[in-house]
């Protein structure tokens, strides 16, 4: 069930004059990767063949993952009214893809699915509320503010089923943490990389990894501040379960901040060779 529809935005409120350039690209590679929610959603029925309860809420997931694509894809298209959308997805498409045919997760245990999908969904909500936050442009913010509370929300579904696995399966906090920390560093694999290749370059361009993730980490990182590196650690502590609120979670996001503004300025750097 949608919480919110495209429709319901006020379009006619788009602003040009405050549109950042450097956030079309960024926005124009996270149309594409939600929209691709559907095969996630086929991925994730393979994985949880037998719980007919939590295939329906992935299946549901799926359709406001493929809206947030499609409001995404609509607003860049204002910004950037040479660029076609769907032309876009199609060619991240034809050059993108998870393997669906399987009987497992690739992470070992439906819980360890479950505590990868948490991650994916704090990164979003974290993300989406930092690009509301840096955009003046008042469509961009308030789509982003919807999908925010969408990932939010996302997050509290694939935790409480992840807790409900929990109780069978048992796994431990640090083969939790490992998990966790393994799909975290995940986020520069070929997803985004490939989503901005085809997004924002030349289809005669060849494809070179190293070049499109800086190009999108290097914008993407910019706009985090410590108060949405802080919302990140008290969510993947929960999802490990460690105490959210503590000195070490403080400390926690002292570094990753840090780390994220290292990070950021070495993509920088790389993006302009």
């Amino acid at each position: 069930m949608k919480h919110w529809r495209i429709e319901q935005m006020d379009w006619d409120a788009f602003d040009a004059t405050k549109v950042d350039p450097d956030i079309i690209p960024v926005v124009k590679a996270a149309s594409v990767v939600e929209r691709n929610g559907l095969d996630y959603a086929a991925y994730l029925g393979n994985v949880f063949i037998g719980d007919p309860d939590f295939r329906a809420a992935a299946e549901n997931w799926a359709v406001e993952e493929v809206q947030h694509g499609d409001a995404l894809g609509r607003w860049a298209m204002l910004a950037d009214p040479g660029w076609d959308y769907m032309e876009a997805f199609e060619r991240y498409r034809r050059s993108f893809h998870i393997e669906l045919q399987v009987d497992a997760s690739v992470r070992g245990s439906r819980t360890g699915e479950l505590i990868a999908r948490c991650m994916v969904e704090t990164g979003t909500s974290s993300f989406y509320t930092a690009l509301a936050d840096a955009t003046e442009e008042p469509v961009l913010k308030a789509i982003c503010r919807q999908i925010a509370a969408d990932e939010f929300r996302h997050f509290k579904l694939f935790y409480d089923h992840m807790h409900r696995y929990l109780a069978r399966e048992k796994l431990g906090v640090w083969a939790r943490t490992r998990i966790a920390l393994g799909r975290v560093t995940e986020s520069e694999d070929d997803e985004l990389a490939t989503a901005y290749h085809t997004t924002n370059e030349p289809q005669e361009m060849p494809y070179d990894h190293e070049r499109c993730i800086a190009a999108y980490m290097s914008r993407a990182m910019g706009f985090y501040q410590q108060k949405h590196i802080n919302r990140v650690t008290s969510m993947i502590f929960k999802t490990i379960g460690f105490a959210p609120h503590s000195t070490l979670q403080g400390w926690t996001a002292r570094a990753m901040y840090w780390l994220i503004r290292n990070r950021a300025r070495k993509f920088r750097k790389l993006a302009v060779l």
